[in-house]
């Protein structure tokens, strides 16, 4: 397995665990942790900015010296979250409540330019993105317009047969584009449902693919990152990004691959039509 394909730990309260220094770049951490009923965990930002997103259950964030929320989440595919925000020098106590509580968080250097906030689903923009088979929806968790250091939230949903990152799109500095570190967290509906997560460079030879299933997390070191969702599978995914944008800079959109960019303005454009090679009478359909 690629280092850039992460495995969730079940056995560990921390499922996911990834720092700068386990990734191997310079601004993004990224944690998913599963609590029961009545137990804690403890997150502080000493030096860095923090973004809590409920995944499934819920309990209390109780942050030192400041308010106590109460936050609860079916599971990403039915609701909205509630985010808790934290500048630098905060620390927060989460607690699981009766049926326990599964989250993630992650984090990023920031100097404290906004205040500690709980952002609300009707805080957040929300669109259906793309055309054809590469409709999609991206939920605006905590991306520009709302307040930020370097922090950039999304939660994306594909249905079956669908793609994202549709036409594909880089943020590494190729081309002139900005550099982000971003992270891949993915849920599947059905559980045992599946994607395939690809990242490649049009410069060189990185090219590297993978089959992601539930919990697992992938990296974008690099490159362009398409997602394809095969028929009978739903997938969302959470995605972390980070980088030299700060601020309003956060709004400056990625790269597009110049080989695909135009599908922007004709998602049908090119598609073949069947049959192919034989006439209508000639032509079967199988359910195979």
């Amino acid at each position: 397995m690629s280092e850039h394909h992460i495995k969730p730990n079940h056995d560990s309260k921390m499922i996911i665990d990834v720092t700068p220094e386990s990734a191997e770049w310079q601004y993004l951490s990224f944690q998913v942790v599963k609590i029961t009923a009545g137990e804690s965990h403890v997150v502080s930002t000493p030096g860095i900015e923090v973004a809590i997103v409920p995944l499934v259950g819920g309990g209390t964030f109780a942050v030192t010296d400041g308010e106590t929320y109460d936050v609860s989440r079916k599971n990403p595919f039915d609701e909205m979250p509630h985010i808790l925000y934290m500048p630098p020098g905060h620390e927060v106590t989460i607690t699981g409540g009766e049926n326990g509580f599964e989250f993630a968080y992650g984090g990023a250097p920031a100097e404290g330019m906004y205040p500690l906030r709980l952002f609300k689903p009707e805080d957040m923009k929300s669109e259906v993105r793309g055309g054809g088979v590469a409709l999609r929806q991206v939920n605006h968790v905590l991306a520009h317009p709302l307040p930020a250091e370097r922090l950039i939230l999304f939660e994306v949903y594909v249905p079956g047969g669908a793609y994202s990152g549709w036409p594909p799109h880089c943020h590494d500095g190729y081309a002139g584009s900005a550099y982000l570190e971003e992270t891949y967290y993915y849920r599947m509906r059905p559980e045992h449902g599946f994607a395939i997560h690809r990242n490649y460079r049009k410069d060189n030879d990185f090219d590297e693919v993978f089959a992601v299933k539930n919990g697992d997390l992938v990296l974008v070191t690099e490159g362009f990152h398409p997602v394809a969702v095969p028929p009978g599978s739903n997938v969302y995914f959470l995605n972390y990004l980070a980088g030299e944008l700060i601020g309003d800079e956060r709004a400056r959109p990625p790269y597009d691959d110049p080989d695909w960019g135009w599908m922007k303005q004709d998602y049908e454009g090119g598609r073949i039509s069947l049959p192919v090679g034989a006439s209508n009478d000639q032509a079967m359909t199988t359910g195979t």
